[in-house]
């Protein structure tokens, strides 16, 4: 694992997923009682070159396509199809990690994340998730932090 290899703490969190849940990231962030703000959901959008980018906001928030475009410096995003996420990142939607995908993506954090000590991310798989500092999330993953969640 990358982050053992880069010999970043961290922690990993199982919980039982319930395959009829409607959010993925509330439900982590109710199975391991800890609040949705520290809880990343990731996401995948396309930009108006084709290209894809990786976006992380807390479970408690939505994803502002306007400001993740304007932090980009693209002129539109939209979200990216799910079958088009997995085949880039090589997760199942639900599963999505911000680590090891098939190929780095672009990174966007939501700042909110740089508020704590550390952040819950999935770890690949629904019903993991991989605790650790927002700074070494970061430093993996070549991400940058901007504001581009809204909540509502």
């Amino acid at each position: 694992m990358a982050l053992q290899r880069a010999g970043i703490r961290h922690t990993l969190h199982a919980y039982e997923h319930d395959p009829g849940t409607d959010s993925y990231g509330l439900e982590a962030a109710q199975a391991l009682r800890v609040p949705g703000e520290r809880v990343f959901k990731t996401l995948v959008a396309r930009d108006d070159s084709e290209g894809l980018l990786v976006a992380l906001v807390p479970v408690t928030a939505q994803l502002d396509l306007k400001r993740l475009a304007a932090a980009h410096g693209s002129k539109r995003l939209a979200m990216a199809s799910p079958a088009d996420a997995q085949r880039a990142t090589g997760y199942v939607v639900g599963g999505i990690s911000p680590l090891g995908q098939k190929r780095r993506l672009p990174l966007w954090l939501d700042r909110s994340a740089l508020d704590h000590v550390t952040v819950y991310v999935s770890a690949g798989r629904r019903g993991l998730e991989i605790e650790l500092a927002p700074r070494d999330l970061l430093d993996l993953t070549g991400g940058r932090t901007a504001d581009i969640a809204r909540v509502g």
